[in-house]
């Protein structure tokens, strides 16, 4: 009897600690790269360059080959922010808030977001990088109302500030408790990761959501402290990828050496596809593809899952998933609670990435959006210059434009290049999946919702030349985003 008892008890000491483990909370690390697509990721099949760090991440964890994103900057974060696509927080095209301003500032109140979720959840929150929805200059606490204790960003270019446009070398920086300065002679992503780790340092006994919206790779080119003096545009491109590399390796070693590195999901993405770049993968020649929604090119990003342990390690999944889904999973990952009577567009995948489900929840995906919007009455509305939006389901996928016309079909199975249009085939499997595509996209409004956001009083940079809409930019000068 004894030894039973004794043996039970050796038992329980041993499930104990697993136990604890499954219902601590996690880290969260979120790092999203500013424009790079797959073609420049090595392990996702791109040429010429290696990307040896993020590349462990995936071989080391779960590799995701179907997520997707919006096309452009502003629909992608505020949809993953929110958990809601475009049609329904409004945000349908690039706005790019504290260079254009015209009042529309991003209302935190109004669109909660997965800062705030976890936030409520007991985390300690921190970002760290590129926000640019909202113009510090008339909102110094957009930071903290959207969700973030702490934060360390470049908030875009600010109108009529000429140093603001600097993201990288000496780079404009607002700092909670420090306000926005020019950071001279220093390196803005170095500035912006080592705010993270300071962050974990100081957090490390605390469950942690990091958001790291980094400002490479976005252009304009610019030269790393491991190539001061490089001058070819490929080769400072391709330099910027390896550093955004180097970055992710740096944060890594930070959580190991924090001894939470097996408690922490680190999740890698990017916002869309590259700008003006092109490389090979897997065979082709590609093309940026930034604004546009085509498949190995355009919306469908790298997405990679790790954390020692707890996320399979070495597993290739074609589940689907797209940027509506961060917030519910994060929830679900965080013991948060998504507000009552709040649309939430997306679906959580933490069961798959947890090991504990095969298969994402989700049967279907969108992205949408494309071009900046314009002012009309001081209201930001959209100004879709591309395609709307694409629906895809494990196989096919369908094109329909801005009249919620469907204009292209593709068999992503067959055809991953999108080389030849379905649209008009008499196939019968081509047939159903174009029903049944077609079905899902009839079920959005006919009509886009407009912009939630706080009407500010206006300021004297609102309205001017320069902005979409109210003016045309001169020749020669390409806008920043």
């Amino acid at each position: 009897m004894f030894r039973t008892l004794l043996s039970l008890t050796v038992i329980l000491l041993l499930i104990q600690p697993a136990v604890s483990a499954e219902l601590k909370q996690p880290n969260i690390l979120f790092i999203m790269v500013d424009d790079l697509g797959k073609e420049w990721i090595s392990c996702y099949g791109g040429e010429d360059i290696k990307t040896p760090a993020i590349d462990k991440l995936a071989a080391t964890g779960m590799k995701f080959n179907n997520a997707w994103c919006m096309p452009q900057c502003t629909p992608t974060r505020v949809t993953l922010l929110t958990g809601q696509y475009p049609f329904r927080h409004g945000w349908t095209n690039h706005w790019d808030v504290p260079r254009w301003g015209a009042s529309a500032h991003f209302d935190a109140s109004q669109n909660k977001m997965y800062a705030n979720v976890l936030r409520q959840a007991g985390y300690k929150t921190c970002a760290a990088g590129k926000w640019q929805i909202d113009d510090f200059r008339v909102e110094p606490q957009a930071m903290y109302e959207a969700g973030f204790d702490e934060w360390c960003m470049w908030t875009g270019y600010e109108a009529h500030n000429p140093p603001s446009a600097e993201r990288y070398w000496n780079p404009y920086i607002n700092i909670k408790g420090k306000g926005s300065k020019t950071y001279a002679g220093q390196f803005g992503p170095d500035i912006y990761c080592d705010y993270l780790i300071d962050f974990i340092g100081k957090h490390k006994d605390q469950p942690m959501l990091l958001y790291y919206p980094m400002v490479l790779t976005h252009s304009p080119l610019t030269t790393t402290p491991d190539n001061k003096n490089e001058t070819d545009k490929r080769r400072l491109f391709a330099g910027m990828v390896r550093y955004t590399d180097k970055l992710v390796s740096k944060l890594v070693r930070a959580l190991d050496e924090a001894g939470i590195r097996d408690n922490t999901i680190i999740i890698f993405t990017t916002d869309n596809g590259t700008g003006g770049q092109r490389n090979h993968r897997l065979g082709h020649l590609v093309r940026g593809g930034k604004t546009k929604m085509t498949e190995q090119n355009g919306t469908a990003m790298p997405f990679i899952v790790n954390c020692p342990g707890t996320v399979p390690e070495g597993v290739e999944t074609n589940a689907l998933a797209d940027f509506t889904d961060i917030l519910p999973t994060f929830a679900e990952l965080g013991g948060g609670k998504i507000p009552a009577g709040r649309v939430v567009d997306g679906k959580s995948f933490a069961p798959l990435i947890l090991g504990k489900a095969k298969e994402g929840p989700r049967e279907w995906i969108m992205s949408m959006g494309g071009g900046p919007a314009k002012l009309h009455a001081g209201r930001v509305v959209p100004a879709l210059k591309y395609d709307d939006r694409v629906i895809r389901d494990q196989r096919f996928k369908l094109w329909i434009d801005s009249n919620r016309k469907p204009i292209k079909l593709f068999d992503l199975k067959t055809d991953p290049w999108e080389e030849q249009n379905l649209i008009d085939s008499h196939d019968p499997v081509a047939q159903q999946a174009l029903k049944q595509l077609s079905s899902i996209a009839a079920q959005f409004p006919k009509q886009d919702g407009a912009p939630i956001y706080k009407k500010n009083p206006q300021q004297k940079w609102d309205q001017k030349p320069g902005i979409p809409g109210q003016g045309k930019r001169k020749k020669g000068k390409k806008k920043k985003n």
